[in-house]
């Protein structure tokens, strides 16, 4: 079989090299070597965040405003008694807005609504389950999200692609050796995922510790689907209850095209 007429896939790590990240919506009619990589890692949340959400409705907006502005002093004095860490203590613009019911199928405005969100985060789950444990909920104060995040985030994705830099040129080399073949340029990197005419999709994929290999003659990848890094994430129990932390996983996928050509 001519090298022209194969389509090597193999699930391995992409290399990362700027300005060849795009979607892979351009395939090339000369001989090409596709890749596909995926790099995981869990790690252990450091930030546990928490949003409030305030809101006081009153026909007078500024009593509304006062009460909203009370609540948000408590609530600031409640992060600086639970330790929550100052950079990330956030408070929204105060929001004004009437505010209507309906009665007996009529819209009856019942007076100017003032709404302000805050957020903060612990280094601590224990300190998130002192806070809530010390706030006082209400239809004026609500605790809108409470979630485990990693604050190192961006730092380890752009570690999980280098990962995939390091091994897949050694690995797509392997493969073009093992066909007689000669990569000579870099085509494509992308984080989308090809799909192909012929049913493979991108969650047929092999993970990149589990390489396949496919070929089949005289086709081409005339579509793209696009995928996107997963993040599981254990949400934090309801207030009350122990907070535990589990670990959060980060997988970075990833798509490349090598050209390549007869070795001979």
């Amino acid at each position: 079989m001519k090298l022209s007429n194969m389509l090597l896939w193999s699930s391995l790590l992409l290399a990362v090299i700027p300005g060849a990240w795009g979607q892979a919506n351009s395939i090339p009619s000369q001989p090409h070597l596709l890749v596909k990589g995926d790099a995981s890692r869990q790690v252990m949340p450091d930030r546990f965040v928490v949003k409030i959400a305030l809101e006081s409705v009153d026909m007078q907006t500024d009593v509304a405003r006062r009460k909203v502005q009370a609540n948000a002093e408590r609530v600031l004095a409640l992060f600086s008694k639970h330790g929550a860490i100052a950079e990330t203590v956030r408070l929204d613009n105060l929001s004004i807005a009437p505010s209507t019911r309906y009665k007996d199928d009529e819209e009856v405005f019942v007076g100017t609504a003032v709404s302000r969100d805050m957020e903060g985060a612990f280094e601590k789950p224990e300190q998130l389950q002192a806070f809530l444990g010390d706030l006082n909920a209400s239809s004026e104060v609500q605790v809108r999200t409470s979630r485990p995040v990693y604050s190192g985030e961006a730092r380890l994705r752009a570690q999980l692609k280098a990962e995939a830099a390091a091994q897949t040129r050694v690995s797509a080399k392997g493969l073009a050796d093992a066909y007689g073949a000669k990569i000579t340029g870099l085509y494509t990197i992308s984080d989308v995922a090809p799909s192909f005419a012929y049913g493979v999709q991108a969650g047929s994929w092999s993970n990149a510790n589990m390489a396949d290999v496919f070929h089949r003659e005289n086709d081409s990848l005339d579509r793209v689907q696009v995928t996107g890094s997963r993040n599981a994430v254990h949400a934090a129990p309801a207030p009350g209850e122990q907070l535990v932390a589990g670990p959060i996983s980060y997988t970075e996928n990833v798509y490349a095209i090598f050209l390549i050509s007869d070795g001979n």
